[in-house]
């Protein structure tokens, strides 16, 4: 993942026994399926990869395990580049979709 790059949530849940320090780093969360522009992505000096995104801002904090106040940035795991044959595909499942 690179900045601009456009990217789609997958994974948006928060297992239960993280919710509170995720509520305490974390003023604006994100939707699974919604696409996000990459604003930065910071390596983290190698602990773990995280991304900021366009449409999300959240204040920053200081975090012990890095030594340095900065805003939360999301798990690139989370997230999954957006494809343009994907695109395709839903929309041609939405012409073809006969349930309605």
């Amino acid at each position: 993942m690179k900045p601009n790059e456009k990217i789609i949530c997958v994974n948006s849940k928060i297992d239960p026994d993280k919710i509170e320090e995720i509520s305490k780093d974390f003023e604006n969360w994100i939707e699974k399926g919604v696409e996000y522009t990459v604003r930065e992505v910071l390596n983290n000096d190698g602990i773990v990869t995280g991304i900021l995104l366009d449409e999300v801002h959240n204040f920053p904090k200081y975090f012990k395990l890095l030594n340095r106040v900065q805003e939360p940035a999301f798990a690139t795991w989370r997230f999954r580049k957006v494809s343009k044959s994907k695109i395709s595909l839903e929309i041609k499942e939405e012409i073809y979709d006969t349930s309605n």
